[in-house]
């Protein structure tokens, strides 16, 4: 399929979540099937009319207990995609592409979290051999993602001069966000520059709150054609391009040995993301960008062309992703400050903003990227109304 024949064929018609909560009664499978319906009923689809489903590798309902508890009719299409954080744009790009091609008509999208139980928290455990491609980070201390990323952001500011106080600009204009977003879990906690510098570390320079938040809920978006989308009760939100991408000779977390190490999987996203895209970063109203860390914003500001290398954060620190900025940045208040969800929240914000119904609505909103980690095999979404 080329390009020309996925652009703008599919839309997002339906959006749907769970209250959002550090700990939830409810099982995965319950969130998961609360937030389907949902957003099925925010679409005005039948459950039966559902032929197609993307989800995480990670996720841990299979696909028939959706289907089965939620009545949905045959099946044409079901995928699955690796790399947590990386996962969302490629489990919805893949449903896209699946409608796109006439295999399936209706998809649902979806990601089910309960991180309030300690069990389900995979860096928690202690291996007693590692013998997986861990074992070239692991022993020397790199024991969770944290102490990765905070790898990565030591050599940027030891690169490019930036400070604690650039990330803290992330992690303050993402709060402020949160503080007017009624879903948000810290929407109703302040966060100001003494509290973030004076915060215990977590894996320096990143202190508590660079980090993405622990909680439970989940999130589900439908998809459909554009034409079918043009008699559906919601504003559709089309799906203009679409690529996954993943360095080469990548090393997931820990890619340090390149000539660039900023050089991640998102620049082979990007690049082939606007090769199909009638946009280019200057025409991007909004921004959804994967943020388990903050860092991985300023990274990802580079490598998606909005700024050069190097230069995230000064324009960040110029107030450009806040509101009323040049390119505002996750305007639900992102990963760090509404909920932790795999940066599925990301999507169903961006739709927001091009439905034009978002709590911190960047007026005039047309076109909107969405990207996912960027120190993993990715994934990004250009959409627009």
């Amino acid at each position: 399929m080329s390009a020309g024949a996925f652009k703008d064929r599919t839309a997002i018609v339906g959006i749907g979540q769970t209250r959002f909560a550090k700990s939830l009664p409810e099982t995965e499978l319950q969130l998961a099937c609360i937030a389907i319906r949902a957003a099925l009923e925010d679409a005005g689809i039948n459950p039966e009319e559902v032929d197609a489903l993307g989800c995480f590798t990670q996720e841990t309902t299979p696909e028939f207990e959706i289907a089965r508890n939620l009545g949905f009719g045959e099946l044409h299409f079901f995928s699955q995609v690796a790399h947590g954080g990386g996962a969302i744009c490629g489990a919805v790009g893949q449903v896209c592409s699946a409608i796109a091609l006439g295999i399936a008509k209706v998809g649902v999208v979806w990601r089910s979290r309960k991180r309030g139980d300690p069990s389900k928290r995979q860096w928690a455990g202690v291996q007693p051999r590692i013998d997986d491609h861990w074992k070239w980070s692991r022993p020397h201390g790199l024991s969770r993602p944290a102490d990765e990323v905070a790898m990565l952001m030591r050599r940027y500011m030891h690169e490019f001069g930036a400070t604690r106080e650039n990330l803290a600009s992330i992690a303050l204009t993402q709060r402020a966000y949160a503080n007017a977003n009624p879903d948000a879990l810290m929407r109703e906690k302040a966060l100001d520059l003494d509290t973030y510098l004076n915060a215990r570390m977590i894996a320096e320079p990143l202190c508590l709150f660079d980090n993405c938040l622990e909680s439970d809920g989940a999130v589900a978006l439908v998809i459909t054609s554009a034409e079918y989308a043009r008699d559906l009760k919601q504003k559709p939100v089309l799906v203009h391009a679409f690529s996954q991408g993943m360095n080469r000779e990548h090393q997931l977390m820990t890619d340090y040995h390149g000539p660039d190490p900023f050089h991640s999987s998102s620049a082979a996203t990007a690049r082939n993301l606007w090769r199909q895209s009638d946009l280019s970063p200057p025409d991007i109203d909004v921004a959804q960008i994967y943020d388990a860390f903050s860092p991985l914003v300023l990274f990802s500001l580079e490598n998606y062309g909005f700024c050069g290398r190097g230069e995230a954060a000064a324009f960040i620190a110029s107030g450009a992703i806040g509101y009323g900025g040049e390119l505002p940045v996750n305007t639900s208040g992102g990963s760090l400050s509404e909920v932790y969800l795999h940066g599925v929240n990301l999507v169903t914000e961006a739709v927001r903003q091009l439905r034009g119904t978002a709590a911190n609505q960047v007026p005039g909103a047309a076109s909107c990227l969405v990207s996912s980690c960027d120190s993993t095999p990715n994934g990004a979404l250009v959409l627009r109304n």
